[in-house]
């Protein structure tokens, strides 16, 4: 008896750490963090014609939009756009850390520092977090 549950405890503390690595390796394989999308062509034929017509650069225009979505729905939201921007524009990827921190600023403003952190997602390394973290 003592033996049977001894053999029992064992192979669940072998199986058990096993099972949590591979779900949580597939958990995070399975989110579309950069799936292209019919919205970010979108925004970004809009980001086009603002800085044609002289509102700003394309990054300024797309930041100004995504602090936008920001307030209106939620900081994941806004981070995952900034995502699939530069997954769409790699011209934009030089001023993704940029428009990430400022994301972060606006968040703790939005948020506070707690729930702001919360929504930190790996879109261009920590910038994200780092603004955040500069707000306080």
């Amino acid at each position: 008896m003592k033996q049977a549950a001894r053999r029992i405890g064992r192979t669940i503390a072998f199986v058990l750490p096993v099972v949590l690595v591979l779900s949580g390796t597939l958990a995070v394989a399975t989110v579309p963090w950069a799936s292209p999308s019919t919205d970010s062509r979108m925004l970004s034929a809009s980001a086009r014609s603002a800085a044609k017509s002289g509102v700003g650069a394309p990054q300024e225009v797309l930041r100004d939009r995504l602090i936008a979505e920001l307030q209106e729905k939620d900081p994941g939201a806004a981070l995952t756009q900034l995502q699939r921007e530069v997954h769409a524009r790699p011209s934009l990827a030089r001023h993704c850390a940029a428009i990430a921190r400022a994301l972060g600023e606006a968040a703790v403003a939005k948020y506070g520092v707690a729930r702001a952190q919360s929504f930190s997602r790996p879109v261009c390394d920590t910038a994200f977090a780092s603004g955040v973290v500069t707000a306080q």
